[in-house]
């Protein structure tokens, strides 16, 4: 089993005749992953690879191929358009992968998506994979293996080098969920650690966050409360100065609120598991599945 998407996942990608699209649409159809179709306006009729047909609305999309899931490659200034498109074709989850999004854009879309019943993942995110059965975004396939830990971060390349540990020493992922780290994204470590917890086949947890706003608090509340399987944290930016920015919108510290050491104490009032490094998840993870 798995969370969010799984072998039977119909993927739509919009923008998929653009170059990011276009190169990571192949990436997805080389996995296995179900690419049913394509939405780039006014090159509706054409191709992709062979046998992707292309449309020229997100509505003609998934009346023709049953698409329940969107991914989104289009420039910043379209993404919330395409988010309000792909939400009123009847599209049940959207993946943004588009970074750069104006937080006006994303604050008019999220409630509407949201009124909709659809999860939105990102925007500024890697997606997510389920090793062996669906790749819907940009997290490589190739350092995935089949299991039962399931990740979820709001760094791409943390993410990428957590689960190249987990792979290389055996240990198998049940989903990897890159949230994002923009300031308003549509689904949190909550979200996530609620589907992991309710998932029989996720025997622990990995969680990787970072230094700014108070999201990993929250989530370790959640944890203490809600979550009986094991869960191991990292926080990133542990020696970032005071107010400086580290590469994601919501990444910054305000005075004493998202430090690393307030998240670090969360996560150790909450039990968890904490890494010091990237590769303690190896020894941490074994010792918590024993």
């Amino acid at each position: 089993m798995s969370v969010f998407v799984n072998k039977a996942t119909r993927v739509l990608v919009q923008g998929i005749t653009g170059r990011e699209g276009s190169f990571h649409a192949r990436q997805m159809l080389e996995y296995g992953t179900q690419v049913v179709g394509g939405v780039t306006p006014g090159k509706g009729g054409q191709v992709f690879e062979g046998k992707v047909p292309v449309f020229n609305t997100v509505a003609e999309a998934v009346t023709a191929t049953g698409a329940d899931t969107a991914v989104v490659y289009v420039p910043p200034t379209a993404a919330a358009s395409a988010l309000f498109e792909a939400a009123d074709a009847g599209i049940s989850l959207i993946v943004c992968i588009t970074e750069g999004i104006p937080v006006q854009h994303v604050a008019r879309a999220m409630p509407y998506v949201r009124a909709r019943g659809v999860r939105l993942i990102g925007p500024n995110c890697p997606g997510l994979i389920t090793p062996g059965e669906s790749k819907v975004g940009i997290i490589p396939g190739s350092i995935c293996l089949p299991g039962r830990v399931g990740l979820v971060s709001r760094s791409g390349t943390l993410t990428y080098e957590i689960v190249n540990h987990l792979t290389k020493a055996g240990i198998g992922q049940s989903t990897c969920v890159g949230i994002g780290g923009d300031p308003l994204i549509g689904t949190n470590f909550i979200d996530v650690l609620r589907a992991f917890q309710d998932d029989p086949d996720t025997d622990a947890i990995v969680m990787m966050g970072e230094i700014g706003g108070t999201d990993e608090q929250q989530a370790a509340e959640f944890i203490k409360s809600h979550v009986t399987k094991p869960v191991v944290g990292f926080i990133a930016g542990q020696t970032a100065p005071k107010g400086r920015r580290m590469g994601h919108a919501g990444a910054i510290i305000s005075g004493s609120s998202g430090t690393a050491e307030e998240k670090l104490a969360a996560f150790a009032a909450a039990g968890m598991g904490i890494m010091k490094r990237p590769v303690d998840v190896i020894e941490l993870v074994r010792e918590r599945l024993k």
